[in-house]
């Protein structure tokens, strides 16, 4: 599957801390290889048709979107700010 990102989630990365990124960057090779691996806690966003979100660790999430041959990836931070803005 190939990855996208939105503007808003490259912007969003950049603004994170380095250690979050460096977690990130490990996380999306474990969803590239499988998006079901446990540490990811991938999720259905309750209230959005095809939103959905993965965990980097406990306080950072991605949100993205499934397509047929591509993952969408729109938002990065910190859990609340990733729910109000997804």
């Amino acid at each position: 599957m190939k990855i996208l990102r939105t503007d808003a989630f490259k912007e969003d990365y950049k603004r994170l801390p380095k250690t979050a990124q460096k977690k990130f960057d490990d996380k999306i090779r474990l969803f590239i290889n499988d998006i079901r691996h446990p540490s990811l806690r991938v999720k259905k966003m309750k209230g959005h048709k095809n939103r959905w979100q993965a965990s980097i660790d406990m306080f950072y999430r991605f949100t993205f979107e499934i397509h047929r041959n591509h993952y969408f990836l729109r938002r990065i931070g910190p859990h609340d700010y990733v729910l109000k803005k997804p």
